[in-house]
């Protein structure tokens, strides 16, 4: 009997959904920790010279509680989500979330978060095009959204990852300059600011250029189903440098703002636009020093956290009640919300989160 309701609820979910133009923008923050997310900055780590190169993060970030911290980090997160959204991962409450991949590091992630599944096949970081049909390419397949894909990636493994060639989704990652027609003044100036400002690493753009490219496609073209995913967290804390992943997660959380500040003043986005967080993977934490990697002999990197935030979602906060999550959840969420029935190409993928989806 229970699970003739919960199948009533999410069929309820799908009937919902399928009645509105709605819309979804999937975002993630690479390798951030969730131990950040919830508690905020770490005393053992902010405190730490050889982390924190400079002092004043100290005064900005460090809290007496994990409460108080955590706000000082994200506060849009704490303050909109937490009252308007849901938000998954504290371990602390025996609230849990986990890759089910056995790699713990970024493509295996992605490729988890956007197909739905793990592939044993997928255990590296080398630009191969992905053979998985991602949630992005399976969308953009379906009728009244063909050509309503776009992804917007700070890492230039991106077009690999989503198959670029393949799929004919829109891709803009790693160093790739605005080049769809009538590119607008912003656009053509980032394109020529991206060429000037020399980013610290060689895969990797700086967020801001990703940000503002996905900012001003989704305004003059609407889609329906739009990618966003963040770089600089994980990057900054392969280089060991605390101070600077407080700085991105908190800048992170301001544009995460600004995009639910638009979708809020936008006809064509407001009350029927979902926001979905998450990360890729966590990283390792004891001792301190291995939160600069992550992977198998990393404990903790498969920790991971979720939220969204949306018309369609009920509004419960932080959840703090026991519970195990998984990142192959993700891609049949954001389908669910389409109101679309996402199925994986080559192995089966995870169910939609029910508590997320049934707005119940």
């Amino acid at each position: 009997m229970k699970n003739f309701f919960i199948t009533l609820l999410i069929f309820t979910s799908f009937s919902l959904f399928a009645q509105n133009d709605n819309n979804v923008i999937l975002i993630s923050l690479d390798g951030l920790r969730w131990q950040e997310l919830f508690g905020g900055a770490a005393d053992s780590m902010i405190l730490n010279k050889n982390l924190t190169h400079n002092s004043n993060v100290i005064d900005k970030y460090q809290a007496e509680d994990k409460e108080t911290a955590r706000k000082l980090l994200m506060p849009w997160f704490w303050s909109e989500i937490a009252t308007k959204g849901q938000i998954y991962g504290n371990r602390w409450e025996g609230n849990n979330m986990n890759c089910t991949n056995r790699q713990w590091f970024s493509y295996p992630g992605y490729n988890e978060i956007l197909t739905g599944y793990s592939d044993p096949e997928i255990n590296s970081n080398a630009k191969k095009y992905n053979p998985n049909k991602t949630v992005l390419e399976w969308v953009n397949e379906q009728d009244g959204f063909q050509g309503k894909v776009a992804a917007f990636c700070s890492w230039d493994v991106f077009p690999y990852i989503i198959n670029d060639k393949r799929s004919g989704i829109y891709v803009n990652a790693g160093f790739q300059k605005a080049e769809h027609d009538e590119l607008s003044e912003k656009e053509i100036f980032l394109n020529k600011l991206q060429t000037e400002i020399p980013s610290p690493w060689g895969t990797v753009r700086l967020d801001a250029f990703t940000h503002h490219y996905m900012m001003e496609y989704v305004k003059k073209n609407h889609p329906r189903l739009v990618y966003i995913s963040y770089g600089e967290t994980d990057d900054f804390a392969h280089d060991g440098r605390y101070d600077h992943y407080l700085n991105s997660a908190h800048q992170t959380d301001q544009w995460i703002k600004e995009i639910w500040e638009y979708v809020q003043s936008d006809p064509h986005y407001k009350d029927n636009t979902t926001l979905v967080i998450t990360t890729d993977h966590g990283r390792g934490h004891s001792p301190m020093t291995e939160w600069k990697s992550h992977g198998t002999i990393y404990k903790g990197s498969d920790q991971i956290w979720a939220a969204a935030i949306g018309p369609n979602v009920k509004a419960i906060g932080e959840v703090k009640s026991e519970g195990q999550l998984y990142q192959n959840q993700i891609a049949k969420t954001v389908a669910t919300f389409l109101g679309l029935d996402y199925k994986g190409d080559r192995y089966e993928e995870g169910k939609a989160i029910e508590s997320m989806v049934t707005n119940k």
